[in-house]
């Protein structure tokens, strides 16, 4: 029987052990995502013979991430199938690319159902793309920025430190009032999620960034790495009153992340299409695709993050 375990701050280390060598970039593995969605997925892990599991509910479904790390990938499966059938559920992997799909054919070909779903699927750039914004494809991007360092030629970006949260919290407070969140479904939880974020912000080894503009904070962001050349871009939030100010702060974050990270993974836009329009402006290098993974012996209703 596997023993699994309540993710918290203090299990980062062991979380990253595995996540930050692995070569997947998705969102999902984000320790600070794992950690701050927690309350909504009831989200746990376990260590088993070199891998490490993840196991969660979504949409009041039992679910799995792909198992993590090196060793007998199959027997780490059919580990987790067991654990399933033991709770009385269907057996479903979430959040899994298409090169894991691959993974799982090969090991038990023809028993799984894989569908996927664009909604959640994530955005990834070069780094350097979003740090010099330079090339034809940007030259837009190069107009907001200069006109915005034009109209506040004062700004100032600075990281978000401790004595900073409260400011950020702040805004936050003013875009949800200002965007009407408390209409919108989902705002709720992700309001819940960016506050234990911010609030546990050195504990979770969080990075970010504060833009002003004639002394007050304009826009802030932050993130964390997912592996070690994938940087995950978590939050960010801007005064709509101030033209530019999201161009600006992803722009200087872009700049401020080390150059390490050759990939920033700016998430899922979640359906929306505002939100897909202004992502795919940016020119991802790729956008990832992620699947549902069921065993198709297994009735399964329709799985949502």
């Amino acid at each position: 029987m596997i023993s699994f375990k309540e993710i918290n701050p203090s299990c980062k280390e062991i979380i990253q052990r595995y996540t930050l060598q692995s070569p997947r970039r998705n969102c999902d593995l984000s320790f600070s995502n794992l950690c701050s969605w927690r309350f909504m997925y009831q989200t746990t892990y376990a260590e088993l013979e070199g891998f490490l599991l993840l196991k969660f509910w979504a949409d009041g479904q039992l679910v799995y991430m792909m198992p993590i790390g090196d060793g007998d990938l199959r027997a780490a499966l059919h580990a987790l199938i067991e654990d399933a059938h033991r709770e009385g559920s269907p057996f479903c992997l979430l959040g899994i690319c298409s090169e894991m799909c691959s993974e799982v054919e090969s090991f038990m070909p023809g028993q799984f159902r894989f569908t996927a779903d664009r909604d959640y699927a994530d955005y990834l750039y070069l780094r350097s793309d979003l740090a010099t914004l330079a090339g034809k494809k940007f030259q837009a991007k190069r107009n907001h920025i200069n006109k915005f360092k034009r109209t506040y030629p004062n700004y100032d970006y600075s990281p978000i430190t401790p004595d900073r949260i409260q400011e950020c919290i702040d805004l936050e407070m003013e875009w949800c009032m200002a965007n009407r969140c408390d209409e919108q479904e989902g705002t709720g939880n992700e309001r819940q999620a960016l506050l234990y974020a911010l609030t546990h912000f050195d504990e979770l080894g969080l990075t970010g960034g504060i833009l002003r503009v004639e002394g007050q904070i304009a826009a802030f962001t932050f993130g964390m790495p997912i592996n070690n050349d994938t940087f995950g871009v978590h939050v960010e939030k801007a005064d709509t009153r101030i033209d530019g100010a999201y161009a600006m702060i992803n722009y200087e974050f872009a700049n401020h992340i080390p150059p390490q990270y050759i990939y920033l993974n700016r998430e899922e836009d979640l359906g929306i299409e505002g939100l897909r329009k202004a992502k795919l402006s940016y020119q991802p290098v790729r956008v990832l695709e992620k699947y549902i993974a069921c065993l198709k012996a297994e009735p399964v209703e329709a799985i949502k993050w």
